[in-house]
């Protein structure tokens, strides 16, 4: 994906992301594929893929693996970009391009919050009974960045880049902020990993963290540097 611009990028990872956490994918496929204006017929002979198991996936009669999204959504990028973006233009006036994000990476495979917790040293404050959850990449993002200078809707569309992955916040002092964010935004990312107290004394964090049913965990890793250099490896 290194020749896909950023908001275009962004905007296959929402789409997917939307996908995935939809209570029934296939209407979720079938709803962007519509959003696209591609026809089924024309999805299938840019991906290859027969129009009938699309029309499955679609009908809910077949369960599109994580795989075969990816390669709906990006044979619907690819179908737009050569209608010159129409739609997507559009569309990533939702997304943006900032530095208060650091890294963003996607999995072709789910991977478990608890290899998460495992690589980035982590210490589970809430939800160990939630850390089989899969998610399907992560965003990290730095806090101090983000409240400087992003306006509450510019945030809001940040945390719609979090949708069925684990959000990593940086430089937190005390941890409420990025909670405080997860309870109010209505798009909520499968786990949260805080960096920057050495530990956690505020109950506020872990209260928000258990009615949302979100597992918090605080990684002791050192730097924001090496925190980034070990999630890289998750996905090698």
């Amino acid at each position: 994906m290194s020749t896909i611009p950023k908001n275009i990028k962004y905007l296959m990872m929402y789409v997917a992301g939307d996908i995935v956490m939809s209570e029934n994918p296939g209407k979720g496929l079938r709803k962007w594929r519509e959003i696209f204006n591609v026809q089924q017929n024309e999805l299938s002979r840019k991906i290859r893929i027969p129009p009938p198991v699309i029309s499955n996936y679609e009908q809910g009669r077949r369960f599109p693996g994580i795989k075969a999204i990816e390669r709906i959504v990006k044979g619907l990028i690819d179908i737009d970009r050569e209608r010159g973006y129409p739609v997507a233009s559009k569309i990533s006036g939702f997304m943006f391009e900032s530095d208060a994000i650091l890294d963003m990476r996607d999995f072709t495979t789910p991977i478990p919050v608890k290899k998460f917790v495992e690589v980035v040293s982590g210490e589970i404050l809430y939800g160990e009974h939630l850390v089989e959850r899969p998610v399907f990449g992560y965003t990290v993002i730095d806090s101090i960045k983000a409240i400087l200078s992003m306006s509450g809707y510019e945030f809001f569309k940040l945390m719609g880049l979090t949708t069925a992955r684990v959000a990593i916040f940086t430089n937190v002092t005390k941890g409420r902020s990025p909670m405080i964010a997860v309870r109010v935004y209505p798009i909520k990312p499968m786990a949260v990993i805080i960096h920057g107290p050495k530990k956690v004394t505020d109950p506020l964090p872990m209260k928000i963290a258990e009615i949302e049913q979100i597992p918090l965990i605080l990684s002791k890793i050192n730097t924001v540097e090496n925190l980034l250099s070990v999630l890289r490896r998750i996905s090698d």
